[in-house]
């Protein structure tokens, strides 16, 4: 009997998240014979996302994803197969057009969640942190692959949110940065250029001049708008930042937790 809560509790959501990351892998390896490090990449990939979403979940108190949710999953599902080619390192025309299209897909997918959280009238602030932290991890992803070709300094693109997480969760002198601001339509849009930026870059479909060009931009306005987020959370009363300390979104939790 006392376990039946917990059972209640349990959600299929992550382990579906897992299983469908598998499916993928194993479509990809029929394809262009997925390596060893594109394995263990993806597994392990799959896995964090599995344990994290069900860690947030079970905070939460819900068992199951609503439907925007879903489709955020599908993307983080499709970035796990991204990580896993980025693993093996894109070793024939053919694993970079899969990767291509792989990362096409799960920008497109970017614009349905959002659109589906409105329409259903499901929108929640741990669906919001789902997808920026799908982003994220998207773009980190993606900036290993273009920084190959481009130089090292392109990782600076997928870098720049964990630092500040690993900054806030760690700096006692600075508590202030594991605070959280209001959502702005600005920073989805800065994201969403990173990631097609990238992709385009991946695709090496333009010259390496315009290429460089444009991920330069791009690092650009990221260091603009994390600038005016660490602005925004110096300048929040004390008050309001020690309420987001002590009542921290799902997600953000795991993710200090996982650096400290």
């Amino acid at each position: 009997m006392r376990w039946r809560p917990v059972r209640q509790l349990i959600s299929p959501s992550p382990v579906l998240g897992f299983v469908g990351v598998v499916g993928l892998l194993t479509a990809l390896h029929d394809a262009g014979g997925l390596g060893q490090r594109g394995w263990v990449a993806g597994l392990a990939s799959g896995a964090a996302l599995g344990v994290a979403l069900a860690y947030g979940l079970v905070r939460l108190g819900r068992r199951s994803l609503l439907p925007a949710d879903r489709v955020t999953l599908t993307r983080a599902v499709l970035a796990c197969g991204v990580t896993a080619l980025v693993a093996d390192s894109a070793r024939s025309v053919t694993d970079l057009d899969v990767l291509v299209t792989l990362c096409a897909v799960a920008l497109a997918l970017d614009a349905v969640d959002g659109w589906v959280a409105r329409r259903t009238g499901t929108a929640s602030p741990m669906g919001a942190r789902f997808d920026m932290e799908t982003d994220a991890f998207l773009i980190l992803v993606l900036s290993v692959q273009v920084a190959r070709d481009l130089g090292w300094w392109v990782l600076g693109i997928g870098a720049a949110r964990y630092v500040l997480l690993a900054v806030g969760a760690a700096g006692r002198r600075a508590p202030w940065l594991r605070g959280q601001v209001p959502a702005r339509r600005w920073r989805k849009v800065v994201a969403a250029y990173q990631g097609i930026a990238l992709t385009v870059a991946t695709a090496h479909v333009l010259d390496e001049r315009v290429v460089t060009t444009v991920v330069a931009a791009g690092l650009a306005l990221l260091l603009v708008s994390f600038g005016t987020e660490v602005v925004a959370l110096r300048r929040r009363p004390a008050v309001d930042v020690g309420a987001s300390l002590r009542e921290p979104a799902p997600l953000d939790a795991t993710v200090a937790e996982a650096v400290q």
